[in-house]
């Protein structure tokens, strides 16, 4: 449902962020992106959402190159695609449901944008998804006063009230303790379990990405050093991943 093809970024048109990048994900993949920080791996996620436009390359959602659409064609594409951020991307001083909703703006007219107009769907929506992260009873609470954790999974049922494909996960539990960590990837695990939306997550623990994804793609410099089941990931190549050659 994705496939990547010779993706190259820059941000200054000189050094390259990603280096002549090619992959492909199926549907109901969980994937996990390692490498150390300046590998590349959040411009590679926000690249296949264009929040960062290529130097060159391709990118295919279900066989349309979405680099070629216009802003319209974009954004009814960009439905399918979710993004939870690392700093969560929330509305503080907005309540738990209104920025759940949020999730649905890609659904609405301009107009009806602007002036947060939603239905009793809409509603319903967003009150499954708090449902799904165990958060029914915070509903009406203010996202300032959730602790970080908590943020994230107000952050997560945004994302799954936008009805997504794919959801992109930049860092997100890079901030959290632990147990936290752990338990904001059960959410994910649950997710692609039960609903079979296909995650790609940026992970800077081993670790972790070893236990939840099915499979791993390693960046160094830009460029992916290894693509392929988490099974067969070596310590000799995470040793010249992490190494600072």
């Amino acid at each position: 449902m994705l496939k990547i093809e010779d993706l190259t970024v820059s941000y200054d048109g000189k050094t390259l962020a990603i280096d002549n990048i090619n992959t492909e994900i199926k549907q109901g993949e969980f994937v996990g992106i390692i490498g150390s920080s300046g590998s590349g791996k959040s411009t590679l996620l926000k690249s296949i959402n264009l929040l960062v436009k290529p130097l060159s390359g391709k990118v295919y959602i279900d066989d349309v190159d979405i680099t070629k659409l216009n802003n319209s064609q974009l954004r009814n594409i960009r439905r399918q695609i979710g993004f939870v951020f690392q700093d969560y991307n929330l509305i503080e001083k907005s309540t738990v449901i209104d920025n759940v909703l949020i999730g649905r703006l890609g659904y609405k007219s301009s107009l009806k944008s602007f002036f947060g107009l939603f239905n009793d769907e809409d509603y319903e929506s967003a009150s499954n998804a708090l449902k799904q992260v165990g958060l029914s009873k915070k509903m009406f609470e203010r996202a300032e006063e959730l602790s970080g954790g908590q943020k994230q999974r107000v952050a997560i049922a945004k994302t799954l009230c936008q009805e997504p494909k794919i959801i992109l996960a930049d860092e997100p539990v890079s901030s959290l303790d632990i147990a936290t960590s752990q338990s904001i990837m059960d959410y994910f695990k649950v997710i692609n379990d039960e609903k079979n939306i296909t995650i790609m997550i940026n992970l800077h623990d081993v670790n972790l990405a070893k236990k939840y994804c099915h499979r791993i793609i390693a960046l160094k410099n830009g460029k992916i050093l290894y693509d392929g089941e988490v099974g067969d990931l070596r310590d000799e190549l995470l040793k010249e991943l992490y190494s600072q050659e």
